[in-house]
Parts: C-alpha cells; structure tokens; sequence
C-alpha cells in the first residue's frame, strides 16, 4: 500500500507501508540508490511477515518522483546522480516524517541498504524516535564513525565490498567498539539484494537472522 508524508518543512512524499495496522512494533525501512523498487518492497514485506508494521519512505521524491531503478551502471548512475541533489539533514527529515506517521506508542526500530545503511546509523545518532537500528553495508558510516549513537546498532558488511574496504571497518570498530559488528567472508557490496549480481544467499539469510533478532531484543520485549 502507497500512503504519502508530510516532512517537517512540508515537503510532502510517498510511501510503501506493509504489516498490521495494530502493531506494537515498526521498522522504517531506508532504500538504497534505487528507490523504492520492488526488492525494497519485498524487504519491506519480509519484515512485516513478523507482525512489524512497516514503512519504506521514497527518499528520491524531493529529486523526482516514482523513481524505480534496476542494477545495471547506468541505474547505478542515476543513483548516484539523484542522491546528489539531496542534502543530507534533508533525508533525515523524511526519515522523521516516517517515523511520525507511527502512533507515538508504537517502538520502532530502522533498517537500511547501502545509502539506506548510512542513513539509519546517522538517524541511530541524530534522531530521538528509534529504539535500535541496523545498518546494511553503508558506505559512508566510516565517515562519519565518530558520532554518537543514542540506541543499539548493528552493522554488516561484506568483506570482498570494494567500495567499504578492511580497513573502513577496522576504523568504524576502532570508533564504536560498542556497536554489533559482523562482517560476511565472501559478500561484497549489496550482498543482501536478491536481483544483484553481487547477492551472497548465505550471507544474507544470517544478516536477516542477526537483524531479526536484534528487533526481536529491542522492539518487541
């Protein structure tokens, strides 16, 4: 189901929502450079298949709207091209006006992909709504590894990920030896993405199950 948000500054934008509308729990889900396309989709309905209400905002909408890409260079160029036009204080308002659209009750936990993993770790920092977050191969939490996380986090990254090499992750173990750290021997980058070239089954299903528990731990005791 498509419902649209209204952000902070009124930017108004879309969303896929999926699970119970009586959910005591709820995951925002952050894309990656791809919109909101059905492998997010698909994400989005996996979680809410546990009983999590669910929303994946469309972070590309103050750039274009309905963006829907595949995973060839040049999707992977539009991407990149997109998520340049928008500032970064301006994604995390559309990461509140998601998690707004929750009844205040409700405990929430974030989940991102690529873009989206680097996303959810600032909002784990920045943002006062969330009860833990877990981020997904985000390439710019080395970056920004020195801030401060106000709830849990768990991280995953794949170890041949040319983009997200040893020694970023070394740097972001070194910065928050708090965080959950795992790390997938034989996944590079968007391992988790069942459409990719670069999808590792293994590696994927015990990403899930890690995260799975971690949300179980966090949101629903």
């Amino acid at each position: 189901m498509q419902i649209q948000l209204t952000a902070s500054d009124r930017h108004k934008l879309n969303a896929y929502v999926a699970g119970p509308e009586d959910a005591q729990s709820g995951i925002v889900v952050v894309q990656e450079i791809f919109g909101v396309n059905s492998h997010m989709r698909n994400v989005a309905d996996q979680f809410a298949a546990q009983g999590y209400r669910v929303i994946c905002p469309a972070l590309f909408d103050r750039a274009e709207t309905g963006v829907e890409l595949g995973y060839t260079p040049e999707d992977v160029k539009r991407g990149l091209e997109l998520r340049g036009k928008i500032a970064e204080g301006e994604t995390l308002l559309d990461i509140e006006a998601a998690a707004s659209a929750f009844a205040p009750a409700v405990k929430l936990g974030i989940v991102g992909y690529c873009w989206g993993g680097t996303i959810a770790w600032l909002a784990a920092c920045r943002s006062r709504r969330f009860s833990a977050s877990s981020c997904w191969y985000g390439g710019g939490i080395a970056q920004s590894r020195e801030e401060t996380p106000q709830i849990p986090v768990q991280m995953h990254f794949g170890l041949e990920d040319g983009s997200i090499p040893p020694q970023d992750i070394a740097l972001i173990q070194a910065a928050q030896p708090g965080v959950d750290i795992h790390t997938y021997p034989g996944a590079g980058h968007g391992f988790g993405c069942e459409q990719r070239g670069s999808f590792h089954p293994q590696s994927a299903a015990l990403a899930q199950k890690r995260t799975l528990a971690f949300f179980q731990e966090h949101l629903k005791r």
